[in-house]
């Protein structure tokens, strides 16, 4: 690459960069991402034998096709008598364990205590207990019901699989009741349709994901309920209310609806525990009602992260007899959500889950006798084990044999207690061999009544207690060993591809600053104030990736440094001006155009407090949630306006007042009126209106048609001879980034919740305020602006509320306008959502570009007709592109190394890897921002190029 480098060469050259890219990025995350390790097939009688016995089934366990004698053949081997007949589990959708148990030991808060009487009452009488269950990310609804009915905690890429459910194939309660026999009816969230497709007799799904139904979809659920509670043939009866999660999404923990979803909860489970339990007329059997939730939720309603609300999700048991005395024993206990499967199906009397990693709930099995509470313990131990004997090396189990500790002849083995130490997987066999060997001396003694037997009781009691969390945090905790080959080839292309793309940046600066290849590598060249500036941040970035807090509150950094930039063109405007002049409009020009990006980069970091320490800090945002929706609806009509005056305004700016134009201003604000006529009628409901969806339909159809149709007509409609080729094809260009500025904020305004009105604005003042600079002569060097859009853009992505964390992906406004749910339409949208802020100022470079040709139209390059085409694209499209791809791939290659260096960190689910998936979709963005403003530009100078030679033909002739 010593000679200049032909157009041709460096897109070769950067498409190759960017197909490497996507290659290492697709062999690294399925390297770091794999599958959690499981053991294949179900669990039957040999789950009721010591797993160092014969793991084999029972022989005759094949012969019993028949379910009734399966179901009596697993009471007989589990030595456990089941108290109950069915099952009632009822799963609330969102409800935080706080609304109904309180936290730190208080109690819940007056408008939720008050709005569940009945379930509060049934608390404080002994008569339900209640426990706080960890859910583990990522906390959305497919994964935690995996976790509630198989025991296992899924892969953290199960978040991505939530919007597309497929059937679950691993061992999990609802097949092994299946295979018992039992009858099983499901109303509510159609996930368990798609988890279990043909196991429900009766069912009745709707869908999760229109999150704006708070009503309906829970009105469906409970007309079923009267029919249901009367009759006897079922055994299990799955409820998924989702109105409270949806309530959540559209107003927030605090939300008004809250207190009536609440109480409309509470009635259910007050007809429930009165007709299902209470009521003896029918004989239908001994009933356990079981009320859960999935996850949390985040003060504003959303979810998916791993802070505490979104974790901190309900399970209470009524009907347990659990003998509980006081308020505080029933709500101050502490479980995991995968201790669900294992207490099931022990009280119910089928096999363990095989890949359950759960453990049994406490105090739910206090009603059994002394030897059935030990066999449970047993029976859970030994599940675990054999998940442990798959991941542990068997040398590690030296002396176990089938029934050693039961018959004392265990050789090998020292049969006293001793203090576990050592590594983990040494205490883990300790800890089982002490519990094990204090059952054995139990079971020798059980037949007296002594001090000393009730005393081994107690002490294997706790042993199993102990093995058994233990066991379950290292299983839960642990992964498959990661493909050394696939993270190798995935690091390894992902650098090659960034050293491509910085030696096509060099090249080309090379070319345009005439400055040689090694004088711009050197470090006397980056002396330069503003280019030290955007590799500083570069640097510092890189550098607080690796740490965690940074991770969670990276916002702090773009902000400042964005801020820092503003200052920096604010002291270099300063010093190219002599003040003693007295007044100079251009130079009042540039400051006003600095202030107002000072200004409204304050305004956008104080909208929303983002991040994930500090959330609960005053903001903008909140204050004026505070003082009424008025105020938001003001802003968003303000904004609204604003936005489509300064649209047009720099749509007719280039002159080109052609029908095609007109036109294009006649659609976008007949687009504004639609998005304003929906904002004021329809923005309040909280059902799915036909009107709203045929309104936001209307607008989708006539942005789209707009966006095209001024990117494939403008370019054939504005051919002026008085102009030279550079400033038409600026004119062109200026016009067509406008309508593509116009038509994003547009959309945004439409999508965005209504709070953001405010930033979307803001967003673009400051794109026109920084293309207004860089057409009066900037004096920064190109790359430099196109980087700042950039960051800016990353800005702005945060100040509209975004973080690192799932929780604040907006999943409300992903099905606005939809009428049937679509996972890849609601996937757009979300990603639009999302990346609303990076991607407006991507696609603002073609503005950009043109008005950096309508400023040069008299350059060298117009004076040389030999020029070729190919050579003004490369020198005019060449930053736009490479610059936000040498960014980005920077940034993603660096990610990547600090992700594989942090594997076995503590935070690794909860804090890098969330943040890895929105580095993946910020380059997915950059791609898609990045092939548009190089489509764009490429047709407009080709159908200019194609438009000038045949006029010069006519003109020939």
């Amino acid at each position: 690459m010593t000679t200049a480098m032909t157009c041709t060469r460096l897109t070769i050259f950067t498409v190759a960069g960017i197909f490497l890219q996507i290659l290492g990025l697709s062999f690294f995350v399925f390297g770091f991402f794999p599958v959690k390790p499981t053991l294949s097939g179900v669990s039957g009688s040999e789950s009721y034998r010591d797993p160092f016995c014969d793991s084999s089934p029972i022989s005759n366990e094949s012969d019993l096709h028949h379910p009734e004698k399966l179901k009596l053949l697993y009471q007989e081997l589990s030595g456990i008598s089941s108290k109950y007949d069915r099952l009632i589990l009822m799963v609330i959708d969102g409800l935080p364990a706080e609304f109904v148990l309180g936290k730190d030991g208080k109690p819940p808060w007056k408008v939720w205590k008050e709005s569940m009487p009945y379930t509060q009452s049934l608390l404080a009488n002994g008569d339900a207990i209640g426990y706080h269950a960890k859910a583990a990310p990522p906390t959305v609804t497919m994964p935690r019901l995996k976790a509630m009915v198989s025991g296992a905690i899924g892969g953290f890429l199960d978040v991505a699989f939530n919007f597309n459910t497929q059937a679950l194939l691993d061992d999990n309660l609802l097949g092994q009741f299946f295979r018992i026999g039992w009858k099983m009816v499901m109303l509510g969230d159609e996930t368990w349709l798609k988890l279990f497709p043909g196991l429900f007799m009766r069912h009745d799904g709707v869908s999760s994901f229109f999150v704006k139904d708070t009503v309906q979809v829970d009105r469906n659920v409970s007309r079923h309920l009267p029919d249901e509670l009367n009759s006897d043939d079922w055994n299990l009866l799955i409820l998924h209310y989702l109105g409270l999660d949806h309530v959540g999404h559209t107003g927030g923990r605090n939300s008004p609806l809250m207190p009536a979803k609440l109480k409309e909860m509470d009635d259910i489970v007050r007809t429930m525990h009165l007709r299902a339990m209470m009521d003896r007329s029918h004989d239908q059997g001994q009933t356990l009602l079981i009320i859960v939730s999935d996850h949390g939720m985040t003060e504003n309603g959303n979810h998916g992260g791993s802070s505490y609300e979104e974790t901190d999700s309900l399970m209470l048991f009524i009907g347990l007899n659990s003998n509980i005395s006081d308020y505080a024993s029933a709500t101050n206990n502490v479980a995991f959500q995968v201790d669900l499967a294992p207490t099931l199906a022990l009280l119910f009397g089928v096999p363990i889950p095989k890949n359950n990693v759960g453990v049994l709930v406490p105090g739910t099995l206090s009603s059994l006798r002394d030897f059935e509470q030990l066999r449970a313990l047993e029976l859970n131990s030994w599940q675990l084990l054999r998940l442990m004997q798959a991941q542990i090396q068997s040398s590690s189990f030296p002396g176990f044999s089938c029934n050693c500790f039961l018959d004392g002849t265990c050789e090998g083995i020292d049969l006293d207690i001793s203090e576990c130490s050592g590594d983990k997987e040494k205490q883990l066999i300790c800890l089982f061999r002490n519990a094990a060997v204090l059952h054995g001396i139990w079971k020798s003694k059980k037949s007296t009544e002594s001090s000393s037997a009730m005393e081994d009781f107690s002490r294997a009691l706790d042993a199993y207690n102990t093995f058994l969390k233990t066991a379950s945090e290292w299983l839960a905790s642990k992964t498959t060993e990661k493909p050394v080959l696939l993270l190798g080839l995935g690091v390894s292309a992902m650098l090659i591809s960034c050293f491509i793309c910085a030696t096509v940046f060099l090249s080309l600066f090379k070319e345009v600053y005439h400055e040689p290849k090694d004088q711009v590598c050197s470090l006397s060249y980056l002396l330069n104030l503003e280019e030290m500036f955007i590799f500083a941040l570069l640097l510092i970035l890189v550098i607080s990736m690796g740490s965690s807090s940074m991770v969670e509150e990276e916002h702090y950094i773009w902000h400042f440094m964005v801020s820092t930039f503003y200052l920096l063109l604010l002291f270099k405007t300063a010093k190219s001006f002599n003040f003693s002049e007295g007044m100079n409009i251009l130079r009042d020009f540039k400051f006003g155009s600095i202030f107002s990006l000072l200004i409204s980069g304050r305004l956008l970091r104080g909208w929303h407090q983002g991040g994930v320490n500090w959330t609960y800090l005053p903001d903008i945002s909140k204050w004026l949630q505070q003082v009424g929706s008025g105020y938001v609806k003001w802003i968003q009509l303000i904004s609204n306006f604003l936005v489509i005056v300064l649209g047009l305004y720099t749509l007719f700016r280039t002159g080109l007042n052609r029908k095609s134009v007109r036109i294009l201003a006649f659609g976008f604000s007949a687009c504004g009126f639609l998005i304003l006529l929906h904002a004021g009628r329809y923005q309040d409901e909280m059902s799915t209106d036909f009107g709203a969806t045929v309104t936001v339909k209307v607008i989708y159809y006539l942005l789209s048609i707009s966006a095209i149709g001024a990117s494939l007509v403008l370019p054939w409609s504005a051919l002026n001879k008085d102009k030279s080729f550079l400033a038409e094809v600026g004119d062109c260009l200026y016009s067509i980034g406008s309508a593509y500025i116009l038509c994003w904020c547009l959309l945004q305004l439409l999508l965005q919740q209504p709070i953001n009105s405010g930033p979307i604005l803001l967003l673009f003042l400051q794109i026109l305020a920084i293309l207004c600079l860089s057409s009066n002569d900037l004096q920064v060097n190109e790359w430099v602006e196109i980087a700042a859009l950039y960051y800016m853009g990353m800005a702005g992505h945060f100040a509209l509320g975004n973080s690192n964390t799932l929780a604040t992906i907006d999943v409300a406004g992903a099905f606005i306008g939809i009428s049937s749910h679509s996972t890849i339409l609601s996937g757009i949208l979300m990603f639009m959502i999302t990346y609303a802020s990076p991607m407006l100022f991507l696609l603002s470079l073609v503005m950009y570009i043109g008005a950096k040709l309508r400023n040069h139209s008299h350059s060298t390059i117009s004076t040389h007709p030999e020029t070729s085409l190919g050579q003004i694209l490369k020198l005019k499209l060449g930053f736009p592109c490479l610059v936000p791809l040498c960014i980005n791939s920077i940034l993603l290659t660096a990610y990547t190394v600090v992700l594989l260096l942090m594997r076995n960190h503590l935070f690794v689910w909860s804090v890098f890897s969330p943040k890895y998936l929105y580095v993946c979709a910020t380059t997915l963005c950059t791609y898609i921002g990045v092939c548009i403003v190089a489509a764009t530009v490429t047709y407009t100078f080709s159908v200019t190029t194609f438009l000038r030679s045949n006029r010069t033909r006519h003109n020939n002739s």
